[in-house]
């Protein structure tokens, strides 16, 4: 069975509804009381249908949770890492990188550099101190490369349709996914919701002391939701219940929260594999730092981008490269051929492509240490 085929399987019994409900409510998944009550009335069904839908994609595995998408380097101290583990002791550093609680995703990657993992910690001080643990531990050099800038970071883009790589239905900035809304190919329109494609793209410059600076109720909040709200009619409610805290405040918190960045988004989430976008290279440019800015914001701003931001050069490890991109396809073909485009068109500059080819960790940070600052 070819990958397209295999793609379209888990579309399978999906009606426009459900269409609608997995392309358009990513994000901006309403913060009032009753959220599916609304959700049910811009899709012309009761809130009892809404929820049950929700509930089935998310069993189908379409979804794999439901609730916020927090920020880990506004909240926390967040790096990219890399070593470059020889093949015959490729697993046994795998082991030891994957044991620390603070690496939530690590992957192999087809490049020198071929094992790429992300540390999270409650401050930099920890983080630091863990990377040093795992230089020594495992006699790899670490290389570091902490986020700076965010120009454009943005995992939700439609999936019900053929598209052959991330965002493909979003032909400009702002414009709508092809099709009508509520159809098979395109997203719901609704008050609530911003279209996936109207994320701001600027650039927001990233502290690597970052703390959140949150308030007792708000640290709480966090902690109640990093794996996602309950899937009640009443979410907010019941994550307020569990903290012991009034719902309005909730609601407030969950507001202000979105407003400073802690997250960035609220809604369903995604499962990019199932849905069929296996395929995702990282592009890194050598770009000359006086552009980085222009060059940065302009390509956040292509269709086809899904991540682009900045981070340190290493020249004194032989890594030249600060701006990285990321584009999601289901096929590797398509991907390379947007790489090149990215190349000709909008970044000719030196550049190397390291795709994924092994997932050996994936989990969310756990934000019980980057809210209270603990080192052990």
């Amino acid at each position: 069975m070819s990958g397209l085929d295999a793609d379209r399987d888990w579309r399978t019994g999906l009606d426009d509804v459900d269409a609608a409900l997995v392309d358009g409510y990513q994000s901006g998944f309403p913060v009032v009381e009753r959220p599916f009550r609304r959700v049910g009335a811009e899709l012309g069904i009761d809130e009892a249908e809404a929820l049950a839908r929700v509930k089935r994609l998310r069993e189908r595995g379409v979804f794999r949770r439901f609730g916020a998408v927090l920020n880990p380097p506004v909240i926390g101290s967040s790096t990219l890492a890399a070593v470059r583990a020889p093949e015959d002791r490729f697993d046994e550093i795998a082991d030891v990188v994957n044991g620390y609680r603070q690496v939530n995703h690590n992957y192999r990657r087809a490049h020198e550099w071929n094992m790429w993992f992300v540390v999270t910690a409650g401050s930099r001080g920890t983080r630091d101190r863990i990377l040093a643990e795992i230089e020594e531990r495992t006699g790899c050099e670490v290389l570091n490369l902490p986020m700076l800038t965010d120009y454009y970071i943005n995992l939700e883009f439609p999936v019900v349709n053929s598209d052959r790589f991330a965002r493909e239905s979003t032909t400009a900035l702002g414009s709508a996914p092809n099709g009508s809304p509520g159809s098979a190919t395109g997203g719901a329109s609704g008050d609530s919701r911003r279209s996936n494609a109207e994320t701001a793209v600027n650039a927001t410059r990233i502290s690597e002391e970052a703390t959140g600076d949150l308030t007792r109720l708000e640290a709480a909040l966090l902690i109640a939701i990093q794996d996602g709200f309950p899937l009640s009619a009443t979410p907010y409610r019941d994550v307020a219940d569990e903290i012991d805290a009034d719902v309005d405040d909730v609601l407030t918190a969950v507001r202000r929260l979105l407003e400073v960045g802690c997250i960035k988004r609220v809604g369903c989430v995604v499962n990019h594999v199932v849905t069929g976008f296996h395929n995702n290279c990282m592009v890194v440019w050598d770009v000359p730092d006086g552009e980085l800015d222009r060059r940065g914001t302009a390509v956040g701003a292509l269709p086809y981008v899904t991540l682009c931001y900045h981070r340190p050069r290493r020249p004194e490890q032989g890594w030249p490269y600060n701006l990285f991109t990321m584009i999601h396809g289901r096929e590797a073909a398509a991907v390379d051929a947007k790489v090149d485009e990215l190349a000709a068109e909008h970044l000719p500059l030196p550049h190397e492509r390291l795709y994924s080819t092994e997932t050996l960790k994936q989990t969310g940070a756990r934000y019980e240490e980057l809210i209270t600052g603990r080192d052990d």
